[in-house]
């Protein structure tokens, strides 16, 4: 994976574990949408945040982060 880059995207976040969190959990949001659109199941899953052309769910989050389109925040 080169793109989008590395430190591109850790200026996106706080911390390596931060990015690696994120990506996993809007990877796995991206799955379950794909799922239940394939079951005909209508959830509040939200699609993916922008178009593209890579069809790997960890890139599209990865894009999404890059694009400043997910926030996070730390749970108290």
């Amino acid at each position: 994976m080169n793109r989008p880059r590395i430190d591109t995207l850790l200026e996106k976040v706080d911390s390596k574990y931060a990015l690696v969190v994120l990506a996993a959990k809007r990877a796995r949001q991206i799955n379950n949408y794909y799922r239940s659109r394939e079951e005909g199941a209508i959830d509040e899953i939200p699609p993916p945040l922008l178009d593209t052309r890579s069809r790997n769910l960890l890139t599209i989050a990865l894009e999404e982060i890059a694009a400043d389109k997910l926030t996070y925040r730390y749970r108290a």
